[in-house]
């Protein structure tokens, strides 16, 4: 028995599959404005609902109730959707948002790659951001986790192995690749400095890189825009300590140099200016 709600229409053609589920790493929120960005770019309908109840742990994950002058006014729950838009010159696209799936994360791939391969979906995108040792004052660095080296190549990816805990996405990308659809995900390296704040340097670097790899069409011109400004608040705060500018620094270098990553072993931490940082910014509002 299928764990989602098909809606009327759904006739498509061709369309990239856009993921970002809430609840797995997404430093700065990169992933999840990155989709904000996107959705508000393109009237979006839902194609299909997912059980709630089945998947979702309601206590972890609780609905919001609207009190109106002490009398209860409706219920918003948390819900995964499959939702169809289009981007600026017309292409189909589908987005897969909502919380990641708390239960059932096999059935509930199963009923994802059902719908996409039902809906002819062409290329899947997911979307994140993790916390790096990167500098704030360099361009953002993407890493790709994809289904091919072709697809990997066409972003940048983590030399060598790894082995990390995933989330639904991870598990969502292997399942399109095994069904036959190119799958990519895409992650903005974030300064760890800053992770536990916005950083929409990250989310508009991920809306140019989904741009690229899915022939896509989306402006990323209002993030790049905040980006500049939050940019300008964490030189202010940078500039008032020497112990910060001198990690910026060696950050910067580490980045510079020809070698593919970063030294991290003397790196220093940066819990102390991210603290820091998130006083300053909700001082400066």
């Amino acid at each position: 028995m299928a764990l989602y709600e098909r809606h009327a229409g759904g006739e498509f053609v061709a369309p990239a599959l856009v993921m970002c589920l809430e609840g797995w790493v997404d430093a700065g929120l990169g992933g999840t404005a990155a989709m904000a960005a996107l959705l508000g770019q393109t009237e979006s309908d839902a194609v299909a609902t997912f059980d709630g109840d089945s998947l979702i742990d309601r206590r972890a994950r609780r609905p919001i109730v609207r009190i109106t002058e002490g009398v209860h006014d409706g219920l918003t729950w948390p819900a995964i959707q499959l939702r169809a838009g289009k981007d600026a010159q017309g292409s189909d696209v589908l987005f897969l948002v909502g919380p990641e799936p708390d239960f059932m994360w096999g059935a509930f791939t199963r009923d994802v790659i059902e719908l996409s391969v039902a809906l002819d979906v062409r290329i899947v995108v997911g979307l994140g951001a993790f916390p790096a040792p990167v500098p704030h004052t360099r361009p953002i660095r993407l890493a790709a986790t994809a289904s091919s080296p072709e697809l990997a190549s066409q972003v940048g990816f983590v030399s060598g192995t790894i082995d990390v805990p995933a989330g639904i996405q991870a598990v969502l990308e292997q399942a399109h690749a095994e069904a036959g659809i190119p799958a990519l995900g895409l992650w903005a390296r974030v300064p760890h400095y800053a992770a536990a704040m916005p950083y929409p340097a990250a989310s508009a670097a991920l809306v140019d890189a989904l741009a690229l790899v899915a022939g896509l069409s989306f402006s990323s011109d209002e993030l790049a825009a905040a980006a500049v400004i939050t940019s300008q608040r964490v030189d202010q705060l940078i500039a008032s300590s020497d112990d910060h500018k001198q990690m910026v620094r060696q950050l910067e270098e580490q980045i510079d140099v020809a070698e593919p990553q970063p030294d991290l072993r003397n790196l220093p931490s940066g819990d102390e200016l991210a603290a820091e940082l998130e006083r300053f910014l909700r001082d400066q509002g």
